[in-house]
């Protein structure tokens, strides 16, 4: 008798296409997994055969996900987030000082894991295990200890304390936007092609008003979603995009991008350090979180 056509789809093409759409590059994906760039676009390939949807459209250099991808994403992503709580819990004896931390890949990629090194180099006995997702994971369910979230500061089930002010502020390749020295703001935007970041689609209107200025026309601007597409297209000098600190800072220090205009704006929004309500943090937490509270004052 056949056995039953399998319905499950391979498990190493669930891995490659969840890092793929939580990084929106293949190779930050690679990086992430071990594997090579081409390797997780096989898999995304071999994914998107077994479902016989595309999940990705290509992005620059970069992907986003489609609307299918989008959904089956939503409803992957808590079961594999699961998996590997599991997993961890067996793999790691109680005591060993383990600490799921979530946060976004685009605050992860630029600030927090260029630092990882000089943690473990402090506190040798955690292992630190990070959870770059631009969903909002519910802590308790996801088993996760503590959470740096953008917002307001206000989340149901959730305590949170200040950690990072944020400013926004339009920037662009080194050459690619020179304001004359008397040359007006406004003037000089329209001589750029705006970037807009489809996720923060009223970023450029706030940024304007800020200043004083009229929101810039749109019409003909590039549209892409999430930040580090946004950022990374603007590095290749296609654009003027909105930045925000201190998400950008690192391309500001090595210069690959620069800000026409000067400094930036408060936004009004922050990043705020989360913890489950009502649950105490585990001694290896209440670690982690002192000296992310002290990273943040650096």
């Amino acid at each position: 008798m056949p056995e039953p056509k399998a319905t499950l789809p391979p498990f190493a093409a669930l891995r490659a296409f969840r890092a793929a759409a939580l990084s929106g590059r293949f190779r930050l994906a690679a990086e992430s997994l071990g594997l090579t760039e081409s390797a997780v676009s096989h898999q995304v390939r071999r994914l998107e055969g077994f479902l016989r949807v595309q999940l990705f459209e290509r992005a620059g250099a970069g992907v986003r996900l489609t609307a299918a991808g989008r959904r089956y994403l939503e409803e992957i992503d808590p079961a594999l987030s699961r998996i590997e709580s599991a997993t961890e819990a067996l793999l790691h004896p109680r005591g060993r000082g383990v600490v799921r931390l979530t946060l976004p890949p685009s605050l992860a990629a630029s600030w927090l894991i260029p630092r990882l090194g000089e943690f473990e180099r402090a506190e040798p006995d955690i292992d630190l295990q990070l959870v770059a997702t631009t969903r909002v994971l519910d802590l308790r369910r996801d088993q996760v200890d503590l959470a740096i979230r953008h917002g307001k500061g206000s989340w149901p089930g959730v305590e949170a304390s200040f950690l990072l002010a944020e400013a926004a502020l339009p920037v662009a390749a080194p050459g690619y936007l020179t304001p004359g020295p008397d040359e007006p703001p406004a003037e000089a935007l329209r001589r750029a092609r705006l970037i807009v970041n489809a996720l923060s689609p009223a970023e450029w209107e706030e940024w304007a008003r800020a200043r004083g200025l009229e929101p810039p026309d749109l019409s003909g601007a590039i549209q892409l979603e999430g930040a580090e597409q946004v950022l990374h297209v603007a590095e290749g000098g296609h654009g003027l995009a909105i930045g925000r600190r201190p998400v950008v800072d690192h391309r500001l220090v090595r210069g690959s991008l620069v800000a026409p205009f000067g400094a930036g704006d408060p936004t009004g929004a922050a990043h705020y350090l989360c913890r489950p309500a009502g649950e105490p943090p585990t001694a290896s937490a209440r670690r982690v979180a002192r000296w992310l509270e002290q990273l943040a004052k650096t």
